[in-house]
């Protein structure tokens, strides 16, 4: 991307804390500010990874730091390379590079493994063989402590049982190795959480060597601190899950100690925001594809004509928060799709080559899919504002390719908001 449409990003709450580490007496005093960016490869980024992206890279830049690109491939229940290989595509696409600095969670396994072994050596961690439904019964709540019966297990028999889990010995969901902190914290997170499960799975690099898998919040700390992350810059959802952070960190023999920072996560009023249900619209063939225009993602805002500067323009419409942050969705359809000048010509569904706004289709369509209104056209059944097959969006309009058919609209549900590109199909999830 030309230096001139580089996203800047200005000043927030993020870097006053960077500016006090690295300052005189800070923690990172004298040391390069490094981040990363870790999306699990399960599905496609959408637009709120684009925030993400924009403050992990972003930072990185102002500063004159690096960002790793890691793959969270922790769990292999969802992940595919074809999902590893769209994300690399997509981050490009924004403008960034990770330059060598690409890794896998799954490159740490053998690592991870060591450090729970040594938590269990020192008395931090044991295995218990509470089933799910007993787990949740134990919890506990806001009154009433966590229980496990296996929390006093002797240090020798986790040991042997961890390494049995480890050699497939016993089947899915038997037995945990659980961290041993407080079973009264007010933090529910701190209530000697999960570290590893049993699951046997294929993985998609790993193959069959391992049927246990670190659950995140043990993972996410040790593979920060193994890759020398300085500020390790997570969504809000996190902020409760720090302390835990910091006791992996605390009781792990790392070579770094990270700073977890958390930001909010990008909303969009109407819009799925959500991996798991934009899969499930696609394998059910609600949508074309991940790349549908009618998808917040970001391969198919870009069949819709959206070029990467217009991505960090709404996002710096968004200030960099602590607090919950939804936004209309007419903010984003509000600006430009792409530079004043294209980069190409639009010679796509037969419209000639600099033809102003491209093909513009009558009411009902791509302007009433904003607004979700279903227009009934003359003398005919109402479009409904659904996909036309091989249709391509181009800021302005939707442009057909010759021959094109618009598909029967989706029933609506009574009651159901207008707004959102997918809102009939996420309501009848």
């Amino acid at each position: 991307m030309p230096e001139e449409l580089k996203p800047t990003m200005t000043q927030n709450f993020i870097h006053d804390f960077i500016d006090e580490d690295i300052a005189q007496g800070g923690q990172f005093q004298g040391m390069t500010v490094h981040t990363r960016f870790p999306p699990e490869p399960n599905g496609y980024l959408h637009i709120g990874h684009a925030k993400a992206i924009f403050v992990d890279f972003g930072t990185a830049e102002k500063y004159g730091g690096l960002c790793n690109l890691r793959m969270d491939d922790t769990n292999p229940t969802k992940e595919d390379v074809e999902y590893v290989e769209a994300i690399q595509e997509d981050i490009h696409w924004l403008g960034y590079d990770w330059g060598d600095r690409f890794f896998f969670a799954s490159d740490y396994f053998e690592k991870m493994y060591e450090y729970a072994v040594e938590l269990i050596k020192k008395g931090l961690a044991y295995v218990c063989e509470l089933t799910p439904e007993q787990f949740k019964e134990y919890r506990g709540d806001v009154n009433t402590p966590a229980r496990s019966p296996f929390r006093d297990r002797p240090i020798e028999e986790s040991l042997d049982l961890f390494a049995r889990m480890r050699a497939g010995e016993f089947p899915n969901g038997a037995m945990t190795l659980r961290a041993k902190i407080d079973l009264a914290s007010g933090n529910f997170n701190m209530r000697d959480p999960v570290l590893y499960r049993i699951n046997h799975m294929h993985h998609h690099r790993q193959g069959d060597k391992w049927c246990i898998y670190p659950m995140y919040d043990f993972a996410h700390p040790l593979e920060d601190a193994l890759e020398g992350i300085t500020h390790s810059l997570c969504s809000l959802e996190f902020e409760d899950h720090r302390p835990l952070y910091d006791w992996v960190i605390a009781n792990c023999p790392v070579p770094a100690r990270p700073r977890q920072i958390e930001f909010a996560r990008l909303g969009i009023n109407y819009t799925v925001m959500s991996k798991r249900k934009l899969r499930q619209l696609v394998e059910e063939g609600r949508v074309s594809g991940w790349d549908d225009p009618r998808m917040p993602t970001l391969c198919g805002l870009r069949r819709r004509g959206y070029h990467p500067p217009a991505h960090p323009q709404f996002l710096r419409a968004q200030r960099r928060e602590q607090g919950g942050l939804h936004r209309g969705v007419r903010l984003f359809g509000a600006l430009p799709a792409g530079r004043p000048e294209r980069d190409r010509p639009a010679a796509h569904g037969g419209a000639p080559p600099g033809t102003p706004h491209h093909h513009q289709l009558p009411r009902g369509t791509e302007r009433d899919l904003l607004r979700g209104e279903q227009s009934q056209p003359p003398g005919g059944r109402r479009a409904g504002g659904h996909l036309l097959p091989g249709a391509v969006y181009r800021g302005g309009g939707l442009s057909p390719r010759a021959g094109a058919q618009v598909q029967a609209p989706l029933p609506r549900r009574a009651g159901v908001p207008p707004q959102g590109r997918l809102c009939d199909q996420v309501h009848r999830l």
